[in-house]
């Protein structure tokens, strides 16, 4: 009787979870049910933005689904993983995570962690700041850029962005790593940089691609070297930090795709998939390219390796720069 009682509550034990388990793959099997929220730490209009909702749009195509892009623009971007925190994680949420992220985990206490409270999903794009000087400069070379630099007691004056913002972080690691003298000089904004440059305020600025563009294209600037591991295929004539004799140098930024930890895996599969095969499209290449970044694609794995060893990166740089907040 006794094995016979056991024998029967297995029974039923074995049929709860096998009425779970169909359950599970049935709510899996039939997503998403509904639109999806796309929710971004960034401003509209801005890059982050548009790669939001290029990718958006295409996913959403794919899944059967509005993809609705949500932005909660603010400092360290925790509105936005508190909002994606809130919600069940059943892939009905996403977020873009960035490069900002790794960095802010030093800058700041952050009230999520981004390693374990997020599960990666798909990397969207890379893109490298660029060493930019007046068109009419000496300096053409790394090489000529340290030469400079030492034959000055001051050393050189270089424009930046905020403290703490990843053009900042990108000088800091090039001083660091260059061995050089130099002022950092903080600006508001693109627009005064470019006027530091040609009025010769500035001796070089570290900025993005796409954010002087139209100066590199008038020929009013010049880009000396990039600082990702290779030749960016937007400027594939300008040589990498690395090449200039900076062995090792990669400070490359990214965008990518996450979900609330303990989303199923097979959602966050689909999920990779689909934005994966968006990334391999040419039209948006080409869309992607004329922004200043690079379509990054991978597997979740690989961005969870990008996310930890940037936190790990940048916290000697952020240290060694005495920027950490206390």
């Amino acid at each position: 009787m006794r094995m016979a009682g056991s024998v029967g509550v297995i029974s039923v034990m074995t049929l709860v979870l096998s009425i779970a388990l169909a359950g599970g793959a049935r709510a899996q099997s039939d997503y998403p049910a509904r639109p999806i929220r796309f929710v971004i730490p960034f401003a509209v209009g801005g890059i982050a933005d548009i790669h939001a909702r290029i990718v958006g749009v295409e996913l959403g195509k794919r899944l059967g689904q509005g993809v609705v892009v949500e932005n909660q623009p603010a400092a360290f971007g925790i509105p936005a993983a508190k909002a994606v925190l809130a919600q069940a994680p059943d892939g009905h949420t996403i977020t873009l995570l960035a490069n900002g992220t790794a960095t802010s985990v030093s800058l700041t206490t952050l009230p999520f962690d981004p390693v374990n409270d997020f599960a990666p999903v798909a990397s969207i794009a890379t893109f490298d700041h660029v060493l930019v000087v007046n068109a009419r400069s000496s300096l053409r070379s790394i090489a000529d850029i340290v030469a400079a630099a030492r034959a000055r007691p001051e050393g050189l004056n270089v424009g930046t962005s905020a403290p703490g913002t990843t053009g900042n972080l990108v000088t800091h690691l090039f001083i660091q790593r260059s061995g050089i003298k130099a002022a950092l000089v903080p600006h508001r904004n693109t627009g005064e940089l470019a006027i530091g440059l040609l009025r010769n305020d500035l001796d070089l600025i570290v900025h993005t691609y796409a954010a002087i563009v139209a100066q590199l294209k008038d020929g009013s600037l010049r880009a000396v070297a990039g600082t990702g591991a290779k030749r960016s295929a937007v400027l594939p004539d300008v040589p990498t930090a690395q090449e200039g004799g900076l062995a090792g140098f990669d400070a490359a930024s990214w965008f990518g795709i996450f979900v609330r930890a303990g989303t199923p895996g097979p959602i966050i599969a689909r999920l990779n998939r689909e934005i994966n095969a968006t990334l391999h499209e040419d039209r948006i290449k080409q869309r992607l390219l004329a922004l200043g970044t690079e379509p990054m694609i991978g597997t979740p794995e690989d961005l969870h390796a990008r996310l930890s060893n940037d936190i790990e990166r940048w916290r000697v740089v952020i240290d060694k720069a005495g920027l950490r907040n206390k």
